[in-house]
């Protein structure tokens, strides 16, 4: 994929690895790199003088992994859920690198938050990394915002067949099952998207330290305050996950309730049956036998 760029003022984005460098200079703020060809990379590396993480890397679930300085930069990487409008949203990982007064975002799908963000640079410009950087992680959590509302309203709608007081007829067991899988589907994906706001959380506080090495090329001060809002955005959102978390818990208890009940029926029924014809069945027996006389 082309290696997109935005500056301030704008200058001519190149499309080819071997122009990144004629067309850099103190003017970029954004460089995204979207599936990155090893040329590419070695471009970028060369650039900065640092070394950028492999999407294997990106895929460490340590803290130390995703989180950490080096070279001079800051690296913070986060897994979020794509394709939050169908059925199944998929995970995959973002890298964020600050660098200088440049930042570096690396990843392997194309996202329309990240497409949104650059069509807004277009129109609009950016003034620096930092605000490019806020306007990403607002519209990913916007996105992660409209994964859990989807959800929310699925839950809702399940919760009100379960529960409804005026029933034609009983759920049959295809219903209960359909039920079940219902809840799991979203059960799991509430869990994904937990894993995506604690990822997120953690990569917002990191980005807004103040607490690094000397060394580091640009310590970005102004950057914590701005990001508190969204850091209350994702505790709000982490919140609403938990309590959508205990719901289906508790509509998985009353789905697997209404089956011991139907089970419970069905027993019913046998034993009903069994005492009814308990009398012929014990005189047929009695004549059955064979006896000598």
């Amino acid at each position: 994929m082309p290696i997109r760029i935005v500056a301030n003022p704008p200058l001519e984005r190149p499309t080819e690895a071997s122009a990144l460098v004629r067309g850099m200079d103190a003017r970029v703020i954004w460089i995204d790199l979207l599936n990155p060809t090893p040329e590419e990379r070695r471009q970028v590396e060369r650039l900065f003088g640092i070394d950028l993480p492999t999407l294997e890397d990106m895929k460490e679930i340590e803290t130390t992994s995703r989180l950490y300085a080096e070279d001079g930069a800051r690296f913070m990487t986060a897994p979020i859920l794509s394709q939050v409008e169908s059925s199944l949203p998929q995970k995959t990982e973002i890298s964020f690198i600050l660098v200088g007064q440049a930042l570096i975002t690396i990843r392997e799908t194309n996202l329309k938050s990240f497409g949104a963000v650059m069509a807004q640079c277009d129109r609009r410009g950016a003034a620096s990394r930092d605000q490019v950087l806020l306007s990403l992680l607002d519209a990913i959590i916007d996105r992660q915002a409209d994964l859990l509302e989807r959800v929310a309203k699925e839950i809702d709608t399940i919760s009100q067949n379960i529960f409804q007081r005026e029933i034609p007829n009983r759920p049959s067991e295809n219903v209960l099952r359909d039920t079940l899988c219902e809840l799991g589907r979203n059960g799991d994906l509430i869990a994904r998207e937990q894993e995506s706001l604690v990822a997120l959380s953690r990569l917002v506080q990191y980005a807004g330290q103040t607490d690094f090495d000397a060394h580091e090329r640009d310590p970005g001060v102004a950057l914590y305050p701005r990001l508190k809002p969204v850091a209350r955005d994702l505790h709000s959102l982490t919140e609403f996950a938990g309590f959508l978390s205990n719901k289906v818990n508790f509509l998985l208890d009353a789905t697997l309730g209404l089956i011991q009940i139907e089970q419970s029926s069905i027993v019913k029924i046998f034993t009903v049956a069994a005492v009814i014809f308990l009398p012929p069945t014990l005189v047929a027996s009695v004549y059955g036998m064979n006896f000598a006389h």
